[in-house]
């Protein structure tokens, strides 16, 4: 009986299963919202805005260095920084 039930499970599912879940998550895809022109100038109003963000906080860190020589910029020696994670309590400072 094994020997036929585990067969039929496979091939049902190889022929079957598969094509379904395939043909399910390609119509979830083209029936999925696009994005509009509104959406796209939000996105980049957005990503106008972060730039010169970006560039106000690097010219802040420049004043600061330029008057501070021991002052060390957050995001360009983020790997140097010790690591506070929690899985990590060996180096934690007290």
């Amino acid at each position: 009986m094994e020997d036929i039930v585990v067969p039929l499970i496979a091939i049902t599912s190889i022929f079957i299963g598969l094509p379904w879940v395939i043909l399910h998550y390609v119509t979830r895809w083209k029936t999925a919202p696009r994005i509009t022109d509104e959406d796209e100038r939000l996105l980049d109003e957005m990503y106008n805005l972060a730039r010169r963000l970006e560039d106000r906080v690097t010219t802040v860190e420049r004043i600061v260095a330029a008057d501070n020589p021991d002052f060390r910029p957050g995001m360009a020696d983020y790997r140097s920084q010790p690591d506070y994670r929690l899985d990590a309590p060996s180096q934690r400072r007290n």
